[in-house]
C-alpha cells in the first residue's frame, strides 16, 4: 500500500476522465492530490476522489485544503461526500475550500440533505459540528493563498458557457505546479505556467472524438460543439507547455480516456510534434514525483 511521507512532494492523478459519466471499464472523473511543502491539497472532487485519496495512503481526517476549479459535476460532485466521510473518519480540524462563486451553495444544500444523519452522529457519537469545520472562499484572479510557505494563484481560463472557471498555480518548497483546469486553448496560460516544474493540462484526442460522440448518443451536435469550443487538443497542450518552458507535462481530464481503440501511443503521437520533453499520460492513481520531473 502506498504511504505519504513527510518528505514527499508529488502529484497523484486520482481520476483522469473528462466528463461525468462512468461506464464499464472507464476511469473516474477528475480529481487530484498535490503533496507539496508538507501540505496535502485536493484539486477537484469528481466521483471516486475519496477512494483515490485513501489509495494514495492519505488519512481522510488530515484533509485541510481543497480547490474546485469550476462547477461542472465531474469536478465537484463528490465534494460533500468527501467532507462527510472524512468527518466520520475522525476529522476534527478546520478545512478550507476554495472554489468558484456558488460552491458554498452546493455545500449548504448538501448539509440540508444529510442533516438527519449529521444530527444523529453528533448526538449519538459525540462528533463536532461538521458545518462549523468547513470554510468556503471564492476563487478569483490573482493570489488566493499565502500561508506556511505555500502560495496559490488563480487565473480565469476559458471554458464556456461557464465564466468562473480557473487555472491554478501552486508554489512551495522549491516546486511550482500548474493545473490548467478545463479550458479552451489559451495562449496566456503559457505565461501563467512560465518556468513551472510540472504543467497538468486537460487534453482531447481529436481522432477519437467522432467515435466518442457516437458512443454517447446525444441527439444533436451541441456536445461536440462544447468540446471544440471549451477544451484543448492534446497537440495544443504541448504547444502551451513548450511556450511556458515547463520541465514536464501531464495530460489530464482526457477526452476520451476509456476507448480501447486508442492507447497511450496515440496520445504521444498527438503531442510529440509540439512537445518533446517529459510527458505523462494520465491514468487513475498515477503518482508523479516532483523531484523526478525536474
Amino acid at each position: 500500500m502506498k504511504k505519504i511521507l513527510e518528505t514527499d512532494s508529488f502529484v497523484a492523478l486520482l481520476g483522469t476522465k473528462g466528463g461525468p459519466a462512468i461506464r464499464t471499464g472507464s476511469t473516474n472523473p477528475t480529481s487530484s492530490l498535490l503533496v507539496m511543502n508538507g501540505r496535502k491539497i485536493v484539486v477537484d472532487c469528481g466521483l471516486g476522489v475519496t477512494r483515490g485519496l485513501v489509495d494514495q495512503g492519505m488519512a481522510l481526517k488530515d484533509l485541510d485544503l481543497i480547490f474546485i476549479t469550476h462547477l461542472h459535476s465531474d469536478h465537484y460532485l463528490e465534494l460533500g461526500p468527501l467532507l462527510h466521510t472524512a468527518w466520520t473518519a475522525g476529522l476534527k480540524s478546520p478545512v478550507t475550500v476554495l472554489g468558484p462563486r456558488g460552491t458554498g451553495d452546493y455545500w449548504r444544500h448538501f448539509l440540508e440533505s444529510m442533516q438527519a444523519d449529521i444530527d444523529l452522529r453528533m448526538e449519538d457519537e459525540g462528533r463536532p459540528d461538521l458545518a462549523r469545520l468547513i470554510t468556503f472562499k471564492s476563487l478569483d484572479d490573482g493570489e488566493m493563498l499565502h500561508q506556511d510557505g505555500l502560495t496559490v494563484s488563480a487565473m480565469r481560463n476559458e471554458h464556456p458557457p461557464l465564466v468562473d472557471t480557473f487555472a491554478l498555480r501552486f508554489s512551495g518548497g522549491g516546486h511550482n505546479v500548474v493545473f490548467s483546469g478545463d479550458t479552451a486553448c489559451l495562449p496566456k496560460l503559457a505565461d501563467f505556467a512560465k518556468g513551472a516544474e510540472l504543467l497538468i493540462h486537460e487534453a482531447m484526442l481529436g481522432d477519437a472524438l467522432d467515435a466518442l460522440f457516437k458512443r454517447i448518443g446525444n441527439t444533436d451536435d451541441r456536445l461536440m460543439k462544447h468540446w471544440l469550443r471549451s477544451h484543448t487538443m492534446a497537440g495544443d497542450a504541448g504547444k502551451i507547455a513548450a511556450q511556458a518552458g515547463v520541465k514536464a507535462l501531464a495530460l489530464h481530464h482526457l477526452i476520451p480516456s476509456d476507448d480501447p481503440d486508442f492507447s497511450a501511443s496515440d496520445w504521444h503521437a498527438a503531442v510529440r510534434p509540439s512537445w518533446n520533453g517529459t510527458l505523462h499520460i494520465g491514468t487513475d492513481g498515477l503518482r508523479i514525483n516532483l523531484s523526478e520531473s525536474q
